[in-house]
């Protein structure tokens, strides 16, 4: 059990500064264009669409979706341990 928590955790790990470097690529000029920056983009912009659809840029600038994504993720992870926990014991 413990090693499929472990998996779990490393894998919204891993996601999770996926995003967050993805995110910061925007900042720069030309890194998405990269190889790198296409790469993350096929891996993260189609977990991140569906927020960017229901949440828009606050002031027309910031965009806070990807926030609320990684919150979700965190809450999904959370359940989803809890749900294998559950039925482990």
């Amino acid at each position: 059990m413990y090693q499929i928590e472990s998996v779990l955790y490393t894998l919204y790990q891993i996601y999770f500064y996926m995003v967050i470097v993805y995110i910061l690529m925007s900042w720069l000029p030309n890194a998405r264009e990269s190889f790198i920056g296409e790469w993350l983009g096929k891996l993260v912009e189609p977990y991140l669409r569906p927020f960017r659809r229901f949440i828009p840029p606050l002031f027309g600038v910031l965009d806070i979706s990807p926030i609320v994504a990684l919150i979700v993720l965190q809450l999904a992870l959370n359940g989803l341990i809890s749900i294998l926990r559950y039925f482990a014991y």
